[in-house]
């Protein structure tokens, strides 16, 4: 029998480590070694099971308050505070003035390229003709859908395009990650929201830091 047999057939709770006291001495059989070792692992199987289910409901009850605590700062997003966000996101992801003459952001991540082209719009009185983008791609992706899928994602015109840039160093290597769309970058011709929007992130890193 095991410990908790034991203890059930004589109707007391004896501490694991009295019994194993107790039967230091006794050497147990093949057989029930390999029963003790099944047992361990339907009980630990069971117990993960368990874990998992307390987890995910201290995870869902955490992001709950989350939710309940910052929901608040979603109704101050006004122009102006959607300016800052941009330019905290340019001033991470954008090219910077130095190595470019136009506002420019690439990003593989299709939500970041939304936001970005969605900020820029709500802060700025962008003209629609003054944007380019340009994809860069694995050698084995497909081209035409790849064009297709980020010209959709963005709402920029075919003839906006430049020619796709495959990665030829990437020839001979399968693309594991069948999410992948390659990386989409985006250019507006327009240095004054560039340079106003690095000013204003590198005057909020001054203020803060």
């Amino acid at each position: 029998m095991t410990y908790l047999k034991i203890q059930k057939t004589l109707g007391v709770k004896i501490p694991k480590s009295t019994l194993s006291y107790w039967f230091r001495r006794i050497k147990m059989p093949g057989w029930y070694k390999k029963k003790i070792k099944k047992e361990n692992q339907k009980h630990l199987k069971k117990i993960r099971i368990l874990s998992l289910a307390v987890n995910k409901k201290k995870r869902l009850k955490y992001l709950s308050y989350l939710v309940t605590k910052n929901i608040n700062l979603l109704d101050r997003l006004d122009q102006e505070t959607q300016k800052i966000i941009l330019s905290i996101l340019y001033l991470g992801e954008g090219a910077k003035h130095t190595s470019s003459q136009m506002l420019s952001l690439g990003n593989s991540n299709p939500s970041i390229i939304k936001f970005f082209l969605t900020l820029l719009k709500n802060c700025y009185n962008i003209d629609q003709t003054k944007f380019r983008a340009r994809i860069q791609c694995r050698y084995d992706q497909n081209i035409k859908e790849l064009e297709k899928f980020w010209q959709k994602q963005t709402g920029i015109n075919e003839e906006q395009f430049y020619p796709t840039y495959i990665d030829k160093r990437t020839k001979g290597k399968v693309t594991k990650k069948k999410e992948y769309k390659g990386v989409c970058t985006i250019h507006y011709f327009n240095t004054e929201i560039q340079l106003e929007l690095e000013f204003l992130a590198e005057g909020i890193m001054r203020k803060t830091i």
